[in-house]
């Protein structure tokens, strides 16, 4: 069990909890599976209840294969040149998804008009409006002119305010930890696959990971990053190019939750390396600071001091150590529940070499 975790409910929880609830059940819901095994079929029957005129012969579909969570179709009616995207969850995700709290996300984040509407649900996804423009690389993420619409729009959503707590004037609580020690629960002792469990066996020792994440949040909790709404997935994929307005958008919204700043540029900075996990893309210290000063322009309208870049600059990389923890914990329970032809286990090993190789460098700071 984590350290210090109370999960008794308040009264004004409980509230806030209600509140979601008729949040998500004002979102139209289609009684329909999509299966893998037929998307498009799928796709078509939860379309017909979604936009009951777009007739078959009118409707292209397109799957996008980049994920490795979810299935996802772009469903095109051609007569309007209107896209929406139909997701079928991954088997098993919402043992590591808050499919609830994705909802939310996607409601508040429309009425503020930084995402597409949601236009409905089935009993195993979403249907939601699709972002035109060019989906990003790697190397984009790296590059000075697109890091900067990058930069920019992440201090946007930084600000961000959920519905659910606005309407109960609750605190921001940050829900980052709790979701890591969750996952390290569901963490078996024992794999079915033989490969991950050798892997895993070889590799891995539960009650080394629990002491290690104690100590990682102790130390990381020190920075004093501030806590505000992180995307908490920004790899190139989900990052969308407007060119002609020059600025970024950002899709998938699963992971979306409260939490720490730090978090998710961080995080954001080890997608540099791509699903290769090449570490040596990191961005330096130079190109760190100058994104830093990008996004502090963006959200607070002047020029960061030195002592404010350098203080981003510990935080941002002390919590790059926890996002290898965070989805090196994901791959490991995906070995278990996925049906995606991907090698989860050895991505976790990636992961977590990566992260001792770094811890030490990172404390130094």
């Amino acid at each position: 069990m984590p350290p210090n975790i109370t999960y008794s409910s308040t009264s004004n929880e409980t509230a806030v909890m209600n509140s979601t609830d008729r949040l998500i059940e004002a979102t139209p819901y289609i009684d329909v599976e999509v299966l893998i095994s037929d998307l498009f079929e799928g796709a078509f029957k939860v379309i017909s209840g979604v936009f009951p005129k777009w007739k078959r012969q009118d409707i292209k579909f397109v799957q996008c294969k980049d994920g490795i969570t979810n299935q996802l179709v772009k469903v095109t009616h051609q007569p309007t040149d209107m896209s929406v995207l139909v997701r079928a969850y991954g088997k098993g995700s919402d043992k590591i998804i808050d499919r609830k709290q994705e909802i939310v996300n996607i409601v508040t984040l429309s009425t503020q008009k930084m995402c597409p509407p949601l236009y409905g649900r089935f009993k195993n996804g979403l249907v939601y409006g699709y972002i035109k423009g060019r989906v990003a690389s790697v190397e984009d993420l790296g590059r000075p002119k697109t890091a900067r619409w990058i930069a920019q729009r992440l201090a946007k959503w930084h600000q961000v305010q959920l519905d659910d707590a606005n309407k109960q004037g609750t605190e921001r609580k940050q829900t980052l930890w709790d979701t890591m020690w969750n996952w390290l629960e569901q963490v078996p002792e024992k794999y079915t696959d033989p490969k991950a469990h050798n892997i895993f066996t070889s590799r891995f020792n539960k009650k080394a990971l629990s002491t290690d994440l104690k100590n990682l949040m102790e130390r990381l909790e020190k920075l004093d990053s501030p806590i505000v709404f992180s995307h908490n997935d920004l790899l190139y994929g989900n990052i969308i190019f407007d060119d002609q307005k020059e600025e970024a958008s950002f899709i998938d919204y699963e992971y979306g939750c409260y939490a720490f700043r730090g978090f998710d540029i961080g995080n954001h900075f080890n997608e540099f390396a791509g699903f290769e996990c090449d570490y040596k893309r990191y961005p330096d210290r130079a190109f760190q600071l100058q994104w830093f000063e990008w996004y502090l322009v963006e959200s607070t309208g002047k020029k960061p001091t030195p002592e404010t870049l350098e203080h981003l600059y510990r935080e941002v990389n002390g919590f790059s150590l926890a996002s290898h923890f965070y989805w090196g914990l994901w791959a490991m329970i995906q070995a278990t529940i996925s049906d995606i032809d991907f090698d989860y286990m050895s991505y976790a090993v990636l992961r977590f070499d990566e992260y001792e190789k770094r811890k030490n460098q990172v404390f130094s700071l």
